[in-house]
Order: C-alpha cells, then sequence, then structure tokens
C-alpha cells in the first residue's frame, strides 16, 4: 500500500495523457479499433513510460492534483491533434479533386472516423493508412508519446504556453502547413481539369450544339482516373514527405516547452 500509495498518482498522470493522445491520433483512433484494445495498450504503454520516467519524481495527490490531470489530458490531446492534422492532408487534397472531377455531391462515410469524407480522399486515406503502417510509423508515434517525457515532463508549463498565446500560434501555422500540402498534393490534377473546363467553355462557345453537361462530365472523370493512375506511383514518396512533415511538426510542438 506504501508503494501505491507514493507511485499511483504519477502513473495516473501518465495514463492520462497517453489515453488522450490515443483518442484523437491518426491509426489509434480509428473506430474500427476496440476500445478495450485502446485501453489496454494505453496501459502497458503508460506502464512501460512511467517505469522509465516516472518513479524517480513521485508526484502527491493534493488540491493542485486535478489540475495537474487537466495539463496531462490537454498534451496529449494537443499532441495527437497534431499527428491526425496531417493525416487529413489527404482528405483534404482528395476534396479539391472531387470539386473538380463531379465527386464531391458523393461522399462516402469514413469507417476510421465515422464522419462524410471525399470519395478520392476516402481511397488515399486508405493508401497513406497502409504505407504509414508498412513505415512503421505507428512505431515512431509511440515512440513520440513516450520520449514526449523527455521534453514535456509533469511538471510542465503548458498553461503558461497556452496564456503566451504560443500554442494557438503553432497550431495556425501547422493548420497552415496541412493546407499548403494538401494544394500541393492536389495541384496536378485540379490543374489539369481546370483546364479541361477551360477547354470545354471555349468548345461550348465554338459548337453550341454540343451538350456540354453531357459530355464534359465522363471526360472530367475519365482524365482524373487517367492522371490518378499516372501519379499513383509517386504517392509513396509523396506520403514519405507528409510524415516527415509531421514528426517535424510533433518535434516543433515538443520545442514549445524548452526553456
Amino acid at each position: 500500500m506504501e508503494w501505491l500509495n507514493l507511485y499511483f498518482p504519477g502513473f495516473l498522470l501518465f495514463f492520462c495523457r497517453i489515453t488522450s493522445f490515443f483518442v484523437v491520433s491518426p491509426i489509434f483512433a480509428a473506430r474500427n479499433v476496440p476500445a478495450q484494445f485502446k485501453i489496454g495498450l494505453a496501459f502497458f504503454v503508460s506502464f512501460i513510460a512511467f517505469m522509465g520516467a516516472g518513479t524517480s519524481t513521485p508526484v502527491a495527490m493534493d488540491s493542485l492534483y486535478v489540475l495537474s490531470v487537466i495539463r496531462e489530458v490537454l498534451v496529449g490531446l494537443a499532441l495527437g491533434f497534431v499527428a491526425y492534422l496531417f493525416f487529413t492532408v489527404v482528405q483534404i487534397a482528395g476534396s479539391f479533386i472531387d470539386m473538380q472531377m463531379g465527386f464531391s455531391i458523393a461522399n462516402v462515410i469514413d469507417p476510421m472516423t465515422g464522419a462524410q469524407s471525399p470519395v478520392i480522399g476516402n481511397l488515399k486515406y486508405m493508401i497513406a493508412t497502409m504505407l504509414f503502417l508498412s513505415f512503421n510509423g505507428h512505431h515512431l508515434l509511440l515512440e513520440a508519446i513516450m520520449r514526449s517525457y523527455e521534453w514535456i515532463p509533469l511538471s510542465n508549463e503548458l498553461f503558461a504556453v497556452m496564456y503566451g498565446g504560443h500554442l494557438s500560434e503553432f497550431m495556425i501555422k501547422s493548420l497552415t502547413a496541412v493546407f499548403a500540402l494538401s494544394f500541393q498534393m492536389a495541384a496536378p490534377l485540379v490543374i489539369a481539369l481546370f483546364l479541361t473546363d477551360v477547354g470545354l467553355g471555349f468548345l461550348a462557345r465554338v459548337a453550341p450544339q454540343f451538350n456540354i453537361f453531357v459530355v464534359g462530365i465522363p471526360i472530367k472523370v475519365l482524365l482524373g482516373f487517367l492522371l490518378l493512375l499516372i501519379l499513383f506511383p509517386g504517392y509513396e514518396d509523396l506520403f514519405q514527405d507528409v510524415f516527415k512533415q509531421m514528426l517535424s511538426w510533433i518535434t516543433q510542438f515538443f520545442g514549445l516547452f524548452k526553456a
């Protein structure tokens, strides 16, 4: 009981951060991953992290303990949200492409999040997930949350970082980077389909007898699939760059707490 009273408060703080990280982080937060698996994985990862970094600094369960729990939950949510943002790159890019191809009216339910997502975006999201797992990206996420205690200890200054506006500024910059990456990913198809629209517009002016709505939609769909087929081999390197950007921004998030 003495050992339990000494170490249980610290372990609970570890468990709060890691569990909240799994709630929003990519792969682990998917709806098709059983809740029992998430809780069990969070418990064992918390136990490993606590035995490696938490036993040296016992935590007292005093009147400020509730604030410590809230702070750890916010740290885990922010860290997982940064990782999740860079997974939405492919869905945002898919929205741009669907809008040009005419698929934006046919959204589907994403099994990962349970929300509606674009058709091409959902396809790219599944490919990104498979590539992320093949690159052992989930191992890097686990390493990131376990190493976070080296940069963001339990006695971190999250509330000071939030009050100073550094956290909100970082989130705005990360959203800007995500939008830029999404547009770069979708740019080849968006530009090609835009030029197709311009050509169809000229055709409508030169030959008004053509029904552009009947002719144009199949042309844009076929051209979009053809360009996707051509560009697919290069998506491996593209997704690798997105994942590197994700890890880079996670490192920058750690830097917010650097004294």
